[in-house]
């Protein structure tokens, strides 16, 4: 009979194996790379394979998690109608302007992410904390009619403290301040710190709670974007999360590298209904934007000439990778150079055939990557894809300073974006993330400075570097790949 328990349990856990295999290939039609890696992993690891895709796959594209009410959605539709005619109309009047160039582009965002193009916009760069959130703070003190914050990780911490005396504060002065943050990246927020907020009469949106504030099990579909959007014309996009070590204060990840871009122009109307969308989705205010209250949410802004932007957001709600496919378009198009920043280069087949070919068609393709991991299996698969792409020509630069967090890509001198999305495939299809897509010279070239002063603290991670690393390394890099479509 002893001996008839085992056998038992085993088979039990091979119909569930079985049973739960089938799920993964025939209803659930996840992408190949996958199915094969969580089939991999079901059969090596059957029980607690299992119990990982409870806690970690699950599908959210048929779930309308985000939507605009019926008014909204005619308007919005009509001015998107309006403006995919314009665009294919649009007369050519410098065949080497960024606008022109990548025309495709823009209308591909108008199809697919529903991204109109705005060219009346001035845009900031930041790349070091103290100088973004001294900006951001200044703007938030200058607010006078709404606020509207929106983070992935927000630290209990000297300066995410700092942010909520100065949102309480504008609270209490009568100005509309929201506060929505993920569950998972702001579980450590002191919940004094919010009751005193919501006391002073501002709102808390809380995006995919738990049912325990500090253990949350859908480690997948996190809300990764950073937008900001203060009284409808200032708004606030990119890489920054809020707490002290954004600021460079952690000794262990020391100097923190990043970017974030400040926007003043219609393109934050964009960063407005994306936040309008998300503030749904997580609290219980049903946030209307109608005739009555369309000035103050939707302010005008006088038309002027100005960097052109596109505010493409994409998530695992979404048949498409709005984001990722953008990247696709951006590299595919490059005629001389394509420089990537990214914290985590995980990517998947497109992208990486997007480089090869563009590497093949002697494109200068240059990515550069931290040396300090904050996620190690991830690090290791970074090494894997980068090494792929050494032997195809490209230039790998690994950031010594500190922790490299930036999330960019600039192409010819001409198109950049900027945002939350990593190069890697939790961001391209199981995160929400916010990217700017700029059509513009100036920023492009600002961006491209940055990249080369941050050559300075780099090393030169080339072919001799990559061929002679250790077995061991080798061997880390081959696992992490193998499972790098569930990282």
């Amino acid at each position: 009979m002893l001996f008839g328990v085992p056998a038992i349990v085993s088979t039990i856990f091979f119909i569930i194996n079985i049973t739960l295999t089938f799920t993964i290939i025939f209803l659930e039609r996840k992408n190949p790379q996958s199915t094969y890696a969580w089939l991999l992993f079901l059969w090596i690891i059957p029980v607690l394979g299992f119990l990982f895709y409870l806690f970690f796959s699950q599908n959210l594209t048929k779930q309308k998690i985000y939507r605009y009410n019926t008014p909204e959605m005619i308007r919005y539709h009509e001015v998107l109608k309006k403006q995919r005619r314009s665009i294919l109309k649009m007369p050519i009047i410098d065949p080497d302007s960024p606008v022109e160039r990548y025309r495709e582009t823009i209308q591909f965002h108008l199809n697919v992410s529903e991204a109109l193009y705005t060219k009346n916009n001035s845009v900031d760069i930041f790349i070091d904390g103290h100088e973004k959130f001294d900006a951001l703070f200044h703007a938030m003190e200058s607010a006078k009619e709404h606020i509207h914050v929106e983070y992935y990780i927000i630290k209990n911490d000297s300066l995410a403290l700092r942010m909520m005396d100065i949102l309480t504060r504008k609270a209490m002065e009568g100005v509309e301040v929201r506060l929505l943050f993920d569950a998972m990246g702001g579980r450590y927020l002191s919940r004094q710190v919010l009751n005193r907020f919501i006391s002073a009469g501002g709102k808390v949106g809380e995006f995919f709670p738990s049912r325990f504030r500090l253990l949350n099990f859908r480690v997948n579909y996190r809300n990764h974007r950073k937008i900001v959007v203060i009284d409808g014309s200032i708004g606030f996009v990119g890489g920054f999360n809020v707490g002290t070590e954004y600021l460079g204060e952690n000794k262990n990840m020391g100097y923190w590298r990043d970017t974030h871009l400040k926007i003043t122009g219609s393109a934050t109307h964009e960063l407005q209904l994306r936040f309008l969308m998300d503030w749904r989705a997580s609290s219980n205010e049903e946030l209307l934007i109608d005739d009555a209250n369309l000035t103050q949410y939707l302010p005008a802004i006088a038309p002027k000439n100005g960097c052109g932007i596109q505010i493409v957001s994409s998530g695992p709600d979404k048949i498409n990778q709005q984001i990722k496919q953008g990247f696709v378009r951006l590299i595919t198009n490059a005629q001389s150079y394509v420089l990537i920043q990214t914290p985590y280069f995980v990517p998947d087949e497109s992208i990486m055939e997007a480089l090869r070919i563009a590497l093949l068609s002697n494109i200068d393709v240059r990515i550069m990557i931290p040396n300090k991991p904050d996620h190690i299996f991830i690090y290791w698969a970074t090494l894997a894809y980068v090494g792929e792409l050494i032997e195809y020509g490209a230039k790998i630069y690994i950031y010594d300073k500190g922790f490299l967090h930036a999330k960019t890509i600039v192409v010819d001198d001409s198109v950049s974006s900027v945002g939350s999305c990593n190069f890697d495939v939790r961001s391209f299809g199981l995160n929400f993330e916010t990217n700017a897509f700029v059509y513009d010279r100036g920023v492009a070239t600002k961006l491209k400075k940055h990249f080369v002063d941050d050559l300075k603290y780099c090393t030169h991670y080339d072919r001799d570097k990559y061929n002679h690393r250790g077995k061991l390394i080798k061997i880390k890099e081959s696992i992490s790949r193998l499972f790098s479509p569930l990282l």
